[in-house]
């Protein structure tokens, strides 16, 4: 609904309810992107923002200002442009004269880190080419594979049961095992690992956990330099980039963290899509559009990351005839951005790619293509061994995670006719095994990973 000066009413919880004038949005107030308004709608945020022009003023945690980009061709000049703004939040003035609280959940995700993500110029190109050469060996069709291994491994731990959380017991496990898969990582380490990630994700025991992780990808960096294999960890050790155990775990960190987290939120998303959209999954609805439509769907509308890409102005710059400081930080909205009223629908439908959920520029994902591969496949391998399942409550009952960095549902229960797997080939050789009672299978002792391994190999 629309105000008698022709801009949109703020969101419930906004303070920009308190500066309403008349006149447009009053620019001392910044708007909060974190908290459960902000979570349940943000789209309504977003279509608030636009008033104030290319970029917005906004809060993006307790005590942290931003301007944040929602303008499509902004968003681009800032993504493009890494001389005008830099990557290195070393450059954060806010975080350097003290004003950050030192608690901040903002803190992890744009303090400066040694690695590719928050370097520029010479020292970006070379963690950059050690991770895109590495990725790029990646082969897809093993991947494919494997995908279909670990969804079906993990289908079959709830198909007994007919009732399932597609979140945690299904989109957030084939994420984090196809990344120690395609990572190397031999079954203890993969355990701690998923532990680790599974604490730093939750944000109960963040900083535990990021300390497992980082003592776990110690181990693995050693690992490979003494036992090299078939796969990324391996490969980057002996890129020609040369980089040392420390640059090793700090890239691998980024990489690790970077590529589950956004590939569970990819996941559930395209299956709540699937699920709630009779355009989709013919199975039950008689739709006609395909898994990897609803997939491009999120990523057009609902990217896993929403707001990141935070840069920072080497010099006072105007964007778009926005004042922008020195050192100050610029994020960038994906969401906002995807959805500018000036793209028209067409330009979505016919050039998929033109999306920013993975970013663009000398920083854009290295991953997108086995990001969707993964997204696709586990979405695909539910749906054909489980072909009833459908949502067990209402769409508007389901609830997203509270970050303005990330978007993801806390959990989507499914419910489903109960049934009694038969995914491997039996060996004709073998005498018939007498017909067993239906019974949900037990996970082996130790972690998931350790787990699916000694299922499958």
């Amino acid at each position: 609904m629309d105000s008698p000066s022709g801009f949109t009413n703020p969101p419930p919880g906004c303070p920009a309810h308190q500066g309403m004038n008349g006149s447009g949005p009053a620019p001392v107030e910044r708007v909060p992107l974190h908290g459960p308004e902000f979570a349940a709608d943000p789209q309504r945020f977003y279509e608030f923002l636009r008033q104030y022009g290319p970029a917005a003023p906004v809060e993006m945690a307790p005590g942290v200002p931003v301007t944040l980009v929602t303008d499509y061709a902004a968003a681009l000049q800032v993504l493009q442009s890494p001389d005008l703004f830099s990557k290195d939040s070393r450059r954060w003035r806010d975080l350097n004269e003290g004003r950050i609280p030192h608690d901040s959940p903002a803190i992890p995700m744009m303090a400066h880190r040694p690695n590719a993500l928050f370097s520029d110029g010479a020292e970006h190109l070379r963690l950059r080419q050690a991770i895109s050469d590495s990725m790029a060996k990646v082969d897809t069709h093993r991947l494919s594979r494997q995908v279909e291994r670990i969804s079906t491994y993990l289908i079959e731990r709830f198909s007994t049961r007919g009732t399932v959380d597609l979140i945690d017991e299904y989109a957030q496990l084939v994420a984090l095992l196809v990344i120690n898969d395609i990572f190397g990582c031999p079954p203890h380490l993969g355990d701690r690992l998923a532990e680790g990630w599974a604490k730093v994700w939750s944000g109960e025991d963040a900083e535990a956990g990021s300390k497992q992780v980082g003592d776990s990808l110690v181990e693995l960096v050693a690992h490979k330099r003494a036992q090299p294999g078939d796969d990324v960890a391996s490969w980057m050790t002996r890129h020609a980039a040369g980089l040392s155990d420390e640059e090793m775990v700090q890239q691998l960190f980024v990489m690790m963290g970077a590529g589950a987290d956004p590939v569970r939120n990819l996941i559930g998303s395209g299956l709540l899509v699937v699920l709630s959209d009779e355009r989709f999954f013919g199975g039950q609805y008689g739709g006609a559009l395909l898994v990897e439509d609803a997939v491009d769907e999120v990523l057009w509308n609902s990217p896993p990351i929403p707001n990141y890409a935070v840069h920072y102005p080497t010099q006072d710059v105007e964007l778009f005839g926005m004042k922008l400081a020195a050192g100050d930080p610029v994020a960038v909205s994906f969401a906002a951005a995807n959805t500018d009223p000036s793209l028209s629908a067409s330009r979505q439908m016919l050039s998929k790619r033109a999306h920013l959920a993975w970013s663009a520029g000398p920083h854009a994902c290295p991953a997108k293509d086995p990001a969707t591969l993964m997204a696709v496949g586990a979405i695909e391998r539910l749906l054909n061994l489980l072909p009833d399942i459908e949502l067990a409550v209402p769409v508007e009952n389901l609830t997203w995670r509270p970050s303005p960095f990330q978007r993801g549902l806390v959990e989507l229960p499914a419910s489903f006719t109960p049934v009694r797997l038969r995914t491997r080939t039996p060996d004709p050789s073998q005498p018939k095994a007498a017909p067993q009672p239906a019974a949900e299978p037990a996970r082996a002792k130790g972690g998931w990973w350790s787990s699916f391994l000694a299922r499958w190999r």
